[in-house]
C-alpha cells in the first residue's frame, strides 16, 4: 500500500513584528540581564568597591566646579539624600543604589569643601623683594650644594608685606652654613606666587601649594644668615615640636646616607628611605624618568609593601626559631603587628609625604587583615584605604600620584584574581633531574616580574598621557631589570642598615645598597638611550574621566558590567591614536606673566619673543602640544636701556620713546611672517598668516603707542589705562594675573574678534583667590571679565559670549564672598 503525504509547497509567511517592539523586548532583556549581573555584584559585595569612588568624584567636582554650592546648601541636600537612601535601602536595587551613590556623591563634595575651609592657606598675591625671617620646618640638599627650605614666616620687612603666607619654599644657593631644622633664618628674598596652569587644562602648582600649606616660592638674594633664637612664632604646640624633631631625625638620616654613598646613588638611597629627592642630578633624574623607573624614587606603594613584607617574613622566620613561643601564641600575628610598627616607623621617617600616607594605610589595612585572619590582599582592602584617604584628604585624589597608585594596585589585584582563577595549565613541562625545581622557581619568578610590570604599565598609562602627556615604550625592560636588584638587595639592605644606623653598623649594608642602586641608574641610563618616549597631544578634558571609569569598571567588577569599562577604554583611546583632541589648535600662547608669548604654526612649530625661553613654561608647552621646532626672534642691535641702582629701568626720555616707536613701524615693513622681531628685551613684534600684528611690551612707556601700531598688545606689567583708544586688544599683568595662562584663536581683524580660553575663569577658588587682592586698598578686587577691549572691538570669550566694555570692579570680602 502507498501512502501519499502532501507537503506545502511554501512555508506559511512568518509574521512581521514591529521593530518598535523588537526594540523594547531587546532593552527589556538587556536591562534584566543588568539588573541580575547587578544582584550578583552586590551579593558578593562588589558594590562597596565604589564607596570611594563616588566620594572622590564628589570631590571632583567640587575642586572643578566654578561656584560649587556653599556648606549650608551641601549640608542640606546631604541630610535630604541621605533620609531618601535610608527610605529605599531595600527597595529596587538600582533605585537603592542610585540613592546610596548620589548621596555618597554629595558627601565627597562636602569633605572638598570642608578641606578647603581647613587648610585656609593665605598666598602671596604678588611677587615681591624682600627680607623674610622665619624658622626652618624642614630643608633638603640639592645636586649642586643648594638648599631647599621650608620657613614659617614670622616677619617681614622692606618692605613689610600686609598679607603675608603664614610658609614659604626657599631656595639659597650661595655658600652658607646650613640651617638646622628649627633653626632660625634671615635673609633678603624674592617671593612669587606659586604658578598657576602653563596653558589651560594642564596642572596648577596653586593648588598643590594651598593644601599643602606653602603661600609663596622663591629664593634668597645671597647667602641667608642663620641664627640660633627662640621659637617666635607664638607658643609652640606640641605638633610643631613633634615635626621638629621627626624631620631633624630625617634630616640626619639623609646626611648618613649621603656620607656614605656618594653621588647619584647616596641620593637615589636618601629618596627611598626619605623621600628626599632635590639632591640627585638633573641627568640621573631624566634617565630614570625616560626609562619608566622614576616611579622607584617616590615612597609609594612598592616601596611600602617591600619593607613591610621583608620585615614580616624576616620577623616571622625569627620567632620560627622560637618553639615555645611558636606554639604558645600566633607567631604569624606577631609578624604582622612587628611589621605594622616598621611600616609605621618607616612613614614617619618619609616625613609622611601625600604618598607615603596612601602606601601605609594600604599596608596598614592588609596587615590588619592578617590579625583578624582576614584575607591581606583584596580590593575591599584598597577601597577601604581609598575611603580614609578622600575622608581626611580629598584633594590627593587630584593628583596623579593617588590616582597612578591606586590604579595600579587595584589593576594588580584584579590581575591576580584572574590569573588564580585561570584554568590550570603547565607552562614548562614536569622534568625530573637536578635543578628543575630552581628553574621552575626563576620561571615563577621571571613571569611574575613580567606581568607585575605589564599590568601595573597599563593600568597607570592613562593617567601618565593626561598628566605628563608621554610614555615610556620600554619600561617594561627597564622594570624587568631592575626589579630584582630592587627586591632582593637593595630594600633589604637598607631595612637592615635602618635597623643598625642607630649602633654604628649600618656601613656595609648602605655600601650594598649603594651598589644595587649604581646598577640600577646603569639599567636607567641605558634603556633611556633607547628613545625618549612616545608623546602625546593634551587630550581632550572628558579623557581622563572616561578612561578612569572604564578602568574602574573593569577592575573592580566581576560580572558582565566589566565589558562597560572595555568600551569606555576604547572610546577614550580613540581620541588618542585618532590625533584628535576635539580643540581646535591656538594661534597665540601666552604665560601667565605675560612674558612668554608664542605663536603656533602647524604642524608643530612655535615662535616666541625670547630667544631662550624659560624652561619651566616651555617644557610644559612642548609637552603638551608636541612642539618640535623652535624659531628664535630676530634681534635688532640696539643700546639695551638704562638701569637704576636697584635694577629698575631709567624713565625714557620723549625722544627715545619715538626712536623706538619709528623702529617698530619699520620693523613690520620687512619682518618675516610668524615671527618675532625684538629690541633688547624692550618690545617684540610679529605679524601672523592672518594679518594680525601681535605685539608684546616690556617698557610700560610703549604700551600705548603700541596700541596705535599692533592690533593685539601684552604687556608684563601693569598700565594706568584699561585698554587702547585704537581698539587693539590689550592684555597686561593685572588683567593676565587674574585670568591666568590663555590661548587665543584669532578670527577676523577688520572686528578683532578672537576666541579665548583662560585658565582660570568665574568667580575666584580658594587656591585663586590671591589673584584678585589688591596690597595697595588691602581688599580683595573682583572684575567681571579679565579682559580689556577697546571701543567697538567685541571680544568672543570662550563661552562664545561677547564682552564690549569693561564692567565695574567690585570689592569681595577676605572669603572670597
Amino acid at each position: 500500500m502507498v501512502v501519499e503525504e502532501n507537503y506545502p509547497l511554501a512555508l506559511p509567511p512568518r509574521p512581521t513584528r514591529n521593530a518598535a517592539l523588537q526594540l523594547a523586548e531587546g532593552s527589556a532583556r538587556l536591562l534584566r540581564a543588568g539588573r541580575t549581573a547587578l544582584a550578583g555584584e552586590e551579593a558578593h559585595g562588589h558594590l562597596f568597591h565604589f564607596v570611594p569612588v563616588f566620594l572622590g568624584v564628589g570631590a571632583v567636582t567640587w575642586f572643578s566646579m566654578a561656584e560649587p554650592p556653599g556648606a549650608i546648601a551641601l549640608f542640606i541636600m546631604f541630610g535630604v539624600l541621605a533620609t531618601v537612601a535610608w527610605v529605599v535601602r531595600y527597595g529596587r536595587l538600582f533605585v537603592a543604589f542610585g540613592a546610596f551613590a548620589t548621596t555618597l556623591f554629595v558627601a565627597g563634595m562636602m569633605l572638598a569643601n570642608a578641606e578647603a575651609w581647613r587648610e585656609g592657606t593665605i598666598i602671596l598675591d604678588t611677587p615681591v623683594t624682600t627680607v623674610v625671617s622665619g624658622i626652618v620646618e624642614r630643608r633638603e640638599a640639592g645636586s649642586r650644594g643648594e638648599w631647599r627650605y621650608v620657613v614659617r614666616v614670622t616677619s617681614t620687612r622692606d618692605p613689610q608685606i600686609r598679607r603675608p603666607p603664614e610658609r614659604v619654599s626657599l631656595l639659597a644657593r650661595g655658600k652658607h652654613e646650613p640651617a638646622p631644622i628649627g633653626g632660625y633664618l634671615s635673609g633678603r628674598a624674592r617671593l612669587s606666587p606659586p604658578s598657576g596652569p602653563a596653558l589651560p587644562g594642564l596642572n596648577d602648582f596653586a593648588f598643590a601649594s594651598y593644601f599643602d600649606g606653602v603661600g609663596a616660592v622663591g629664593f634668597f638674594l645671597g647667602p641667608p644668615q642663620s641664627q640660633s633664637r627662640p621659637y617666635e612664632g607664638g607658643a609652640e604646640t606640641w605638633g610643631l615640636r613633634f615635626d621638629r624633631t621627626l624631620f631633624s631625625l630625617r634630616d640626619d638620616i639623609s646626611t648618613r646616607i649621603r656620607s656614605v654613598i656618594p653621588g647619584d646613588p647616596g641620593a637615589f638611597a636618601a629618596s627611598i628611605i626619605t623621600g628626599e629627592r632635590r639632591s640627585m642630578s638633573k641627568e640621573a633624574t631624566e634617565a630614570l624618568r625616560l626609562s619608566g623607573l622614576a616611579h622607584i624614587t617616590a615612597i609609594s606603594g612598592l616601596n611600602m609593601a617591600l619593607a613591610a613584607g621583608i620585615f614580616f617574613v624576616g620577623l616571622r622566620k625569627l620567632l620560627s626559631l622560637l618553639p615555645g613561643l611558636a606554639h604558645a601564641v600566633s607567631i604569624k600575628k606577631l609578624a604582622a603587628t612587628g611589621a605594622l610598627v616598621g611600616a609605621f616607623t618607616y612613614l614617619l621617617i618619609s616625613g609622611y609625604q601625600v604618598s607615603a600616607v596612601r602606601a601605609f594605610l594600604m599596608t596598614a589595612i592588609m596587615l590588619m587583615a592578617v590579625l583578624f585572619d582576614r584575607p591581606a590582599i583584596s580590593l575591599r582592602n584598597l577601597a577601604l584605604a581609598a575611603i580614609v584617604i578622600v575622608a581626611v584628604t580629598p584633594s590627593a585624589i587630584m593628583g596623579p600620584s593617588f590616582q597612578m597608585s591606586f590604579a595600579a594596585t587595584a589593576a594588580l589585584i584584579a590581575g591576580y584574581a584572574a590569573w588564580r582563577d585561570r584554568p590550570a595549565r603547565r607552562w614548562i613541562p614536569d622534568f625530573d633531574f637536578p635543578g628543575a625545581n630552581a628553574l621552575r622557581w626563576s620561571w615563577g619568578v621571571i613571569a611574575g616580574t613580567i606581568m607585575t610590570s605589564l599590568i601595573g604599565g597599563l593600568s597607570t598609562a592613562v593617567f601618565a598621557i593626561a598628566h605628563f602627556h608621554r610614555l615610556a615604550p620600554h619600561s617594561l625592560e627597564a622594570n624587568l631589570a631592575a626589579m630584582p636588584l630592587i627586591s632582593l638587595i637593595i630594600m633589604p639592605a637598607g631595612l637592615v642598615a635602618m635597623l643598625l644606623m642607630p649602633f654604628g653598623l649600618d656601613t656595609p649594608f648602605l655600601v650594598s645598597m649603594g651598589v644595587g642602586l649604581e646598577w640600577v641608574l646603569v639599567i636607567a641610563r641605558e634603556v633611556s638611550a633607547w628613545g625618549e618616549g612616545v608623546g602625546f597631544l593634551q587630550p581632550p578634558a572628558w579623557f581622563l574621566p572616561v578612561a578612569s571609569l572604564g578602568l574602574l569598571f573593569l577592575t573592580l567588577l566581576s560580572s558582565i558590567w566589566r565589558h562597560v569599562g572595555s568600551l569606555l577604554l576604547v572610546i577614550a583611546g580613540s581620541a588618542l591614536f585618532s590625533g584628535a583632541t576635539g580643540v581646535e589648535r591656538a594661534d597665540v600662547l601666552v604665560s601667565e606673566d605675560g612674558r612668554l608669548v608664542g605663536l603656533l604654526k602647524p604642524p608643530a612649530i612655535v615662535a616666541t619673543n625670547r630667544a631662550r625661553p624659560p624652561s619651566f613654561i616651555y617644557d610644559q608647552w612642548t609637552a603638551a602640544l608636541q612642539l618640535k621646532t623652535h624659531i628664535a626672534p630676530d634681534e635688532i642691535a640696539v643700546t639695551a636701556p638704562q638701569k637704576t641702582a636697584d635694577g629698575g629701568r631709567v624713565k625714557r626720555t620723549p625722544v627715545e620713546v619715538d626712536t623706538s616707536v619709528e623702529r617698530m613701524r619699520q620693523a613690520l615693513a620687512d619682518i618675516e611672517i610668524g615671527r618675532f622681531i625684538c629690541e633688547s628685551k624692550t618690545w617684540c613684534m610679529a605679524r601672523l598668516t592672518n594679518g594680525w600684528i601681535v605685539a608684546t611690551v616690556e617698557d610700560g612707556a610703549l604700551v600705548g603707542k603700541a596700541c596705535d601700531i599692533a592690533d593685539l598688545v601684552i604687556s608684563e606689567r601693569r598700565t594706568n589705562f584699561p585698554g587702547c583708544l585704537s581698539g587693539a586688544v590689550l592684555m597686561t599683568a593685572e588683567t593676565l594675573r587674574r585670568s591666568g595662562a590663555i590661548e587665543l584663536r584669532l578670527g577676523d581683524r577688520a572686528t578683532r574678534q578672537f576666541a579665548v580660553e583662560a585658565s582660570f575663569s568665574g568667580p575666584p577658588r580658594p587656591w585663586s583667590q590671591h589673584r584678585y587682592y589688591d596690597w595697595r586698598s588691602g581688599k580683595f578686587q573682583m572684575a567681571s571679565t579679565p579682559f580689556t577691549p577697546g571701543q567697538n572691538s567685541p571680544v568672543v570669550t570662550s563661552g562664545g559670549g561677547t564682552v564690549s566694555e569693561m564692567q565695574p570692579e567690585a570689592t569681595i570680602s577676605d572669603n572670597g564672598e
